[in-house]
């Protein structure tokens, strides 16, 4: 009942201060990382304490899902190299600083400062880019920091994985390294394998409340059942959810998707809200059983934490592009004002705060790294998150419109197909649908953004389903970038909707 009271009280608070994280430009978990902690305060705010495994399969497989369903293999290979600069090296930078300020500063036994190190490392781009997206910045650099946002959370959370299990057994890091070439392909082999499964089932679920329950038994399932077969389960959620990505946007109706990604949002937003009132409650017990120097000690050493994961990012990326600018000049290369940006784009988040969770009881030290992963995640969100906007418009970057370029481009395509539909059809109805297309075309040339009788809204379904097939061709060729894509299929999803039945838009039970 404590854990309920408090979970309504924290989302009253966070439904209120998110009416100022729009007015103010700020990131969501912003906001939330202040209504948690002001939580955590009230004096009557009760202990609440939770299964370590639980933590860690509750918030992080949904966060992989949702990014790995949004980032194709292709978007990857193209950023290849920003990726794997942002996701894998500075990643390890920063767990490898962090992890020397431990042993040498909290004299921490080395597996339990990687450990910490692991936890702190991967920022959340997912705050970053909502924000972004509202501001004026170069679309390259919003696609860069979306796929940074997938690839940083399986690299910190296997670097991880094998901290812990060497931290908590004598032998544990001779018997992680042999598990750890197996599982690395297994988990993606059997990811792969569920997600071509799934798929299958999904074709039997269209249309019904089963459909959505079947995601939430899925993503969970999956994890358990890798963890079972010791394999990663990071990369076989990551694995499942390309492999469903790949496949699924053809063949889900608008009406099962739009509930689909509406129930998700729900789920990742309070996922944050109850992680920030856990992590919360967990450092306020622990600031109480501190006292006098060794609290003092204590903050110190998370503010220092803090410190080193801002700085160590920011050298990192604004030595990369140094590094770009003189061994890759026949290429085009972020700008300076890019790489200041991305540099300050090192808010943690939901994953920070789970793998914290995630820590068992009786780890090293494990108060104290509870306490700095709460800390570099609150400072990180109100330092870094509160001035982002500020310094985005700061620098000035030109308009970059490629995106509604591309739309605008790819919806005159879409029109093309949609029309020929139409060939042989004389009478009213089919007239009138061509003077709608007709609109769309005036609209689409101008590069502006775009919905009965039954026989109009006939002739127009018959329009949108050679768009969508028109537009899923596009897509696996690779003519149109994954976020043109993503645009333009959820014009399709809500266009189709407005000239559909009803009933036919009904979600039943089963």
């Amino acid at each position: 009942m404590a854990l309920f009271e408090s979970m309504i009280l924290l989302s009253l608070l966070a439904v209120v201060l998110l009416r100022l994280s729009r007015r103010l430009a700020l990131p969501y978990p912003t906001i939330l990382a202040a209504a948690g902690t002001a939580v955590a305060a009230l004096p009557w705010a009760p202990h609440i304490a939770m299964d370590p495994k639980l933590a860690l399969v509750l918030f992080i497989a949904p966060v992989l899902l949702d990014a790995g369903f949004d980032m194709p293999p292709r978007t990857l290979r193209r950023f290849w190299l920003p990726t794997v600069s942002l996701a894998v090296v500075a990643v390890i930078f920063t767990t490898a600083a962090v992890a020397w300020l431990g042993v040498a500063w909290a004299g921490m036994p080395l597996a339990a400062a990687i450990a910490l190190g692991a936890i702190v490392a991967p920022p959340d781009a997912g705050a970053a880019t909502a924000m972004l997206s509202r501001l004026n910045l170069p679309r390259r650099t919003v696609q860069v920091l979306t796929a940074e946002s997938l690839l940083n959370d399986a690299s910190a959370l296997l670097i991880f994985g094998v901290a812990v299990r060497t931290a908590m057994a004598p032998d544990g890091l001779a018997r992680t390294l042999p598990m750890l070439l197996l599982a690395v392909p297994g988990g993606i082999l059997l990811g792969w394998v569920l997600g071509r499964l799934f798929v299958v089932l999904s074709r039997e679920l269209r249309g019904t409340l089963s459909a959505t329950l079947s995601q939430f038994a899925g993503v969970f399932g999956i994890w358990i059942i890798a963890e079972s077969l010791h394999v990663s389960a990071i990369l076989c959620v990551v694995s499942f959810a390309m492999t469903i990505a790949h496949v699924l946007p053809g063949e889900t109706p608008p009406r099962d998707r739009v509930h689909a990604y509406s129930v998700w949002a729900a789920v990742v937003f309070i996922s944050n809200v109850i992680a920030f009132l856990l992590v919360g409650l967990q450092s306020r017990t622990i600031v109480a059983r501190l006292q006098g120097p060794q609290l003092e000690h204590a903050l110190w050493f998370a503010g220092a934490a803090l410190l080193v994961c801002i700085v160590v990012r920011f050298a990192w990326v604004m030595l990369y592009n140094v590094l770009l600018r003189t061994f890759r000049k026949s290429q085009p290369n972020p700008t300076p004002q890019q790489g200041l940006v991305v540099a300050w784009c090192g808010m943690r988040g939901l994953v920070t705060l789970a793998t914290a969770l995630g820590l068992p009881d009786n780890f090293p030290q494990r108060d104290l790294i509870v306490l700095t992963a709460f800390a570099v995640t609150v400072g990180t969100l109100v330092f870094q998150g509160t001035t982002l906007a500020w310094l985005v418009k700061y620098l000035r970057f030109d308009r970059d419109a490629t995106l509604q370029a591309d739309a605008s481009k790819v919806r005159l395509a879409l029109l093309d197909v949609a029309e020929a539909t139409l060939q042989g059809e004389t009478d009213e109805a089919a007239q009138r649908t061509r003077e709608h297309y007709a609109d769309a075309r005036r609209e689409a040339e101008a590069g502006h953004d775009p919905v009965t009788g039954t026989r109009m809204s006939e002739l127009k379904r018959r329009g949108l389903q050679a768009k969508r097939k028109r537009l899923l061709e596009m897509r696996n060729k690779g003519e149109i970038e994954d976020d043109v894509f993503h645009l333009l299929e959820n014009e399709l999803d809500w266009s189709e909707l407005a000239v559909t039945r009803p009933d036919d838009r009904e979600i039943v039970e089963g």
